[in-house]
């Protein structure tokens, strides 16, 4: 037996018998470091010509995206993010400057969120790899799990799907989307080339929770700086009592649309043991994808296309629909979870069938 017999999910089922069951199955490894917090941790690897390529990805470009798919796994369980450490394969005919470049990318994703490379190692390889661990701290009871969901809550995206699909198509084809508005085509190419983790979303989740649920008077007072109150989302205050909070017995499920949306929802649904209904006509999908695409292949983008770096969240309806507004900028309830194990992609205006959602449609490495 090979493995692209048994494909990308097949090899990973192996795998996992290697490891605790307690530990693997979500973004990161979560380690119990205290009574109160966890050690998150995650590894992504980037290969040449497999994740990026001169074609279509500056270094420091390539670098940016390596970053940023790291700190999207920290968010999508909902830790804060420590620090970073990198591998470097490269051959010895490697340009110095592309190395710089690579590293300048990196540097410039992870300063917004205040996240320091903090060592790695350098080998010699044919192929230039790139594997980097990321670590972060998460609160106990507010880790994002994929295994949280229950049935009759809310689907959440973070924001749009398909745009980067869209801008690798308008890197590979440049002639493709010529009648596109400078600012759209430009917006679609970043979406591909520096997406944006939403570690910003975790302040604005758990506010939502604790007002949800609060019950008794904050665990610490918020951090005061110069004689007022200051806010730092990488470093938000104890919480109240209630959903998300430090003692509340309810915790959100979700995991990051790096592999696409459907991929993520199938992913936390099996998790989970529930079904879903996608309704097709609640996906958040760019204005300007519809412009150079049919609507049709515009939902399959956004379904299937993947590196969109989105959080797809499972929490109660209420909750939901408050994150939704204060979010705002594409992010929609796409769907509702069910009692059943199956997951249909749905149509409220009544004009298509149900079908199923389909795990093997986004990108798989086997």
């Amino acid at each position: 037996m090979l493995i692209k017999d048994i494909g990308e999910q097949g090899l990973l089922r192996i795998l996992q018998k290697f490891c605790p069951a307690e530990i693997v199955g979500d973004d990161c490894a979560v380690i119990p470091t205290n009574p109160h917090k966890s050690l998150a941790i995650t590894t992504d690897m980037l290969v040449d010509k497999v994740h990026f390529s001169d074609r279509t990805t500056s270094p420091y470009d390539a670098g940016w995206r390596a970053a940023a798919a790291n700190l999207s796994d920290l968010a999508a369980m909902g830790a804060t993010p420590l620090a970073v450490t990198v591998a470097l394969a490269v051959s010895a005919d490697t340009a110095v400057e592309w190395v710089e470049e690579f590293y300048r990318g990196m540097t410039a994703c992870l300063e917004v969120y205040h996240t320091p490379i903090a060592g790695g190692d350098v080998v010699r390889s044919p192929v230039v790899t790139v594997a980097i661990t990321a670590f972060g701290e998460v609160e106990e009871n507010r880790t994002i799990r994929r295994s949280n969901a229950r049935s009759n809550w809310a689907i959440v995206a973070t924001g749009v799907h398909g745009a980067s699909r869209a801008g690798l198509e308008l890197l590979l084809n440049p002639e493709f989307g010529q009648n596109l508005e400078k600012g759209d085509r430009t917006s679609l190419i970043l979406a591909h080339q520096q997406p944006k983790p939403r570690l910003d979303v975790l302040p604005i989740l758990w506010e939502i929770l604790d007002a949800a649920g609060a019950m008794e008077p904050p665990l610490s007072p918020p951090l005061v700086k110069g004689g007022k109150q200051e806010s730092n989302y990488l470093s938000p205050p104890r919480s109240l009592g209630g959903p998300g909070g430090v003692n509340s017995p309810i915790t959100i499920a979700g995991m990051d649309s790096s592999d696409g949306l459907a991929d993520a929802i199938i992913q936390v649904c099996r998790a989970s043991g529930v079904g879903a209904k996608v309704d097709r006509t609640k996906v958040p999908i760019p204005h300007s994808l519809t412009e150079i695409v049919s609507a049709q292949k515009a939902l399959e983008w956004a379904l299937y296309g993947g590196e969109d770096f989105e959080l797809v969240l499972f929490l109660p309806i209420d909750c939901a629909k408050l994150l939704v507004e204060r979010i705002g900028d594409g992010a929609a309830i796409v769907g509702i979870t069910t009692d059943s194990t199956d997951i249909w992609l749905s149509d409220s205006s009544g004009i298509y069938a149900d079908v199923a959602l389909e795990i093997d449609r986004g990108f798989q490495h086997f």
